[in-house]
């Protein structure tokens, strides 16, 4: 069990990218104020077993199952809610699990809820706008959309909120399968639908850090809208940051918006028009997410390179 004398926070996804990198972010701060509550769904993993390992209260959790959610909740001072969209596409079910967490929050009278959510991109392109395809009959970019509409959920229950606004992942290169493949004549290419335009990005690590730099602030960001992100970096800069750590030619190529929502992998839809929707959006997007003010809440943050670095090798290419 974590230590009485501390504020509890439990950690949605403790296992995962961002609760991870939180989990760990609180558990390396022996003298900090706060302990960690893991949830999880299965307490028996060798990630979970690590957490408990290095100090954390481990606990059942699902977001499919509402009690175990409010249990796991009870009795702590603070949380960090994080859904999984990519486990199963839905958009209902992301929904719904989004408002189990505000609901659990609510009835624990939680102190202060830093919710990851994203931009509701149907602020910025109605669905009638026909500059990219609408999916699900309701959306623009699903995984997106929903996060930004479950954002009225946790306003609804007076808890006090921080609302988190992530970035694309460097990590994606290792677990998304979007890192350089050979191509013509053995050259490596960097092929994303990224045009020519700045793209904001992090560490997964990172963004776990960040949430921790924001509990230590207190409630000054609650009710909030804080975003983060390590680097501005557009598809080119991404590409000669790779052949850099590689030490070999990787060439980039952008790859056309509709091409991409073609390519015939669950989800291929979402993230070609969520890669338009950062496109054509740059700026505001950018705006938004000061690489600055991310490191004021984490002055460990990695830049792009520093990430390369540890984990180039990682990358699977081919």
């Amino acid at each position: 069990m974590v230590s009485s004398s501390k504020k509890i926070i439990a950690v949605v996804g403790a296992t995962g990218s961002q609760g991870g990198g939180l989990a760990r972010s609180i558990l390396n701060d022996s003298g900090g104020e706060y302990a960690v509550r893991a949830l999880t769904r299965d307490p028996r993993s060798d990630a979970a077993r690590a957490l408990a390992a290095a100090g954390a209260e481990v606990v059942a959790a699902d977001l499919g199952d509402a009690e175990s959610v409010r249990r796991a909740f009870d009795g702590a001072y603070g949380a960090y809610c994080v859904t999984f969209f990519w486990q199963h596409m839905s958009p209902d079910r992301e929904r719904e699990e989004a408002r189990t967490l505000a609901e659990a929050a609510r009835a624990a009278q939680l102190q202060h809820v830093i919710w990851s959510t994203l931009e509701d991109t149907r602020q910025f392109i109605p669905l009638s706008d026909l500059r990219m395809p609408t999916l699900h009959g309701r959306y623009k970019v699903p995984h997106f959309d929903v996060k930004g509409e479950a954002d009225e959920f946790f306003r609804a229950t007076g808890v006090p909120t921080t609302y988190l606004l992530t970035s694309f992942y460097w990590d994606n290169f290792i677990t998304f399968g979007m890192g350089p493949k050979p191509g013509p004549g053995g050259t490596l290419q960097f092929s994303l639908p990224l045009g020519d335009r700045p793209f904001p990005s992090i560490a997964a690590e990172d963004i776990g850090r960040c949430a921790h730099g924001i509990f230590r602030r207190g409630q000054e960001f609650a009710g909030r809208r804080v975003g983060i992100a390590a680097e501005h970096l557009t598809g080119a800069q991404m590409a000669a940051g790779l052949a850099r750590a590689l030490g070999q030619e990787v060439r980039y190529q952008a790859v056309p918006f509709e091409t991409f929502r073609n390519l015939g992998f669950p989800g291929a839809d979402d993230l070609g028009n969520m890669f338009q929707f950062n496109h054509d959006f740059a700026d505001r997007f950018c705006a938004v997410r000061s690489p600055e003010f991310t490191r004021s809440l984490n002055p460990k943050l990695q830049t792009y390179a520093q990430w390369l670095a540890g984990n180039v090798r990682r990358i699977p290419i081919g």
